[in-house]
């Protein structure tokens, strides 16, 4: 069944077989989808072709992936979901910390690439429903309506899994979290593998709050889970 609006995905990876593989099964579910094969060209059309998700190679000619995500996260928000290899961990952790959504690992199954790239775009577009008032927590306000986060009237930048982990905690501040909770709130039930993708991006969002003033809100459960204070 394919997307209701068509979507437009930018894959950069220089593999063209891997690029064949990715464009047949995000064309047949409906999405657009535009490629590049080397992160100077990546970075361009990141910039200019306006895409709705990147999904960026870590090992590319030209710029590699890490440069690519630290350029484009200085000016955008666009989603980008990350394709690694198995034994690079190091390499995965690092690009959530500077900003990437979600990863993949090589070899990868395709229909799982594409799952990936469902739930983050859907988390990305997601009407407000009724409950989805702006939050206002001393000086932290959380708005899901425009996707915006502030400190002292100031604008945090956050990424789409940072806002969505941020909101889930705000909607009920004290209240403990579990990691399994928070993975099938925000990555949704289908999601499997990413527990230690929950820590690096609490660790991003509370790095982030930090830096805007608003220290000690986002509270560690030891063994356990998060809480906002």
């Amino acid at each position: 069944m394919g997307v209701a609006v068509t979507q437009r995905v930018l894959v950069v990876e220089d593999d063209v077989d891997v690029v064949r593989l990715v464009r047949a099964y995000l064309e047949r579910e409906g999405y657009e989808v535009l490629a590049e094969h080397d992160g100077e060209s990546g970075l361009r059309s990141a910039m200019t072709d306006s895409p709705d998700l990147v999904v960026l190679d870590w090992m590319l000619p030209r710029l590699d992936g890490r440069t690519v995500l630290e350029r484009l996260r200085r000016t955008s928000r666009v989603p980008v979901i990350l394709l690694t290899a198995r034994t690079e961990e190091s390499d995965r952790v690092l690009g959530l910390e500077i900003g990437a959504d979600d990863y993949v690992t090589k070899p990868f199954s395709p229909r799982e690439l594409v799952a990936r790239v469902r739930a983050v775009l859907r988390r990305n577009v997601r009407e407000p429903d009724e409950t989805d008032m702006a939050i206002v927590l001393g000086n932290l306000e959380v708005d899901p309506s425009s996707r915006r986060v502030s400190v002292r009237e100031e604008l945090v930048p956050l990424t789409t899994l940072e806002f969505d982990l941020l909101h889930t905690l705000a909607r009920a501040p004290q209240r403990v979290f579990t990691r399994d909770e928070l993975v099938d709130r925000v990555w949704g039930p289908e999601a499997t593998g990413v527990g230690r993708v929950v820590d690096v991006h609490v660790s991003n969002l509370r790095q982030k709050l930090v830096a805007a003033g608003a220290d000690g809100l986002v509270r560690t459960v030891r063994g356990v889970g998060y809480a906002l204070e």
